[in-house]
């Protein structure tokens, strides 16, 4: 009599690897270095199997700023990334460091030969699963703003976008000043009033007193890109503001949190709702039951060090081709 064993192997879903994040990255590159380290972070996640870079959409409204971002997506092994532009949009000088998109090799020589933005990622999101993009936006609201006046748009955000991840605003006290005006709400109010009253996924903020928390360590500008000649962080940094100087790591952050939102790097407010002032003062209030579609990130000083390090390791990783 033979016995036979059978044995069954149970998949753990913990254990599976976790599906990429598909991303769609919306920036003014050129008004700040944190964008440029946002979008580096976001290549070495995606060779690392973490994201997916769907499109990148610029706010900033100056035809080197889409040129200088085709630059950096070839740098990193993807040069087929779709580039979207703002049209009649805020912010219309050339930056201080996208002229370096003439040091390395790119096919989007301007951004005047590129799609609108809206349009774009109309088209992108019309191809994803449902709930299954995280849009991150770290420029102006003026894209996305803009999305919400049409109908079909707003019919597609709320079928296939998972959440928005925002750089803007500022909730906490910065220096002193418990109204502290933030750039990016500033250079389109109207824009950021409209978004945050009419986009109709859950929102979360990362104020301005995140980044400045987790400021990037400047040594590590200077001591760790120096495996390639003219790495664009480094020459675009010593551009935008040559250290001695730690630069707040206000867009990496609403990166870290559209990617790894369960990894303990931040907690979040109730939800509630969030108001943005004529002045451009981003006023939160909680909701009762938790019902608001808004919330914040909160950091510790504990969160604040794996933070920084998280971001430092994530952005200075060499380049490598896609396989």
């Amino acid at each position: 009599m033979k016995l036979i064993l059978v044995f069954l192997f149970v998949v753990v879903p913990s254990l599976l690897p976790a599906a990429p994040v598909k991303l769609i990255f919306d920036t003014d590159m050129g008004n700040d270095i944190d964008d440029l380290m946002a979008l580096c972070m976001i290549h070495n996640l995606q060779k690392r199997g973490a994201c997916e870079l769907l499109a990148v959409t610029v706010t900033k409204d100056h035809p080197q700023a889409a040129a200088f971002v085709d630059a950096v997506n070839t740098l990193y092994g993807y040069p087929d990334t779709p580039i979207g532009v703002v049209r009649n949009g805020a912010a219309k000088e050339p930056g201080k460091f996208n002229l370096l998109a003439d040091k390395h090799p790119h096919d989007l020589k301007s951004g005047t030969d590129a799609p609108e933005a809206c349009a774009l990622i109309k088209d992108v999101l019309a191809k994803q699963p449902d709930a299954s993009v995280v849009i991150v936006q770290v420029g102006f609201f003026t894209n996305l703003a803009r999305l919400t006046d049409d109908a079909s748009a707003n019919a597609l955000i709320t079928k296939k976008v998972k959440f928005l991840c925002l750089m803007a605003g500022a909730f906490q006290t910065v220096n002193f000043d418990t109204r502290h005006l933030e750039y990016n709400v500033k250079l389109d109010v109207p824009a950021a009033q409209k978004l945050a009253t009419q986009w109709p996924t859950p929102m979360i903020w990362s104020g301005f007193e995140i980044g400045v928390a987790a400021a990037f360590p400047h040594i590590s500008i200077e001591e760790d890109l120096n495996y390639i000649p003219n790495h664009p962080l480094k020459e675009g940094y010593y551009l935008y503001n040559p250290p001695p100087h730690d630069r707040p790591t206000w867009d990496p952050t609403a990166v870290l949190y559209a990617i790894y939102p369960d990894r303990g790097y931040f907690d979040l407010s109730p939800p509630g709702n969030i108001i943005v002032e004529n002045d451009s003062a981003t006023l939160f209030r909680p909701v009762k039951k938790g019902t608001g579609k808004h919330r914040f990130l909160i950091m510790s000083p504990e969160q604040a060090s794996r933070v920084r390090e998280a971001i430092v390791q994530l952005s200075v990783e060499p380049p490598q081709a896609k396989k």
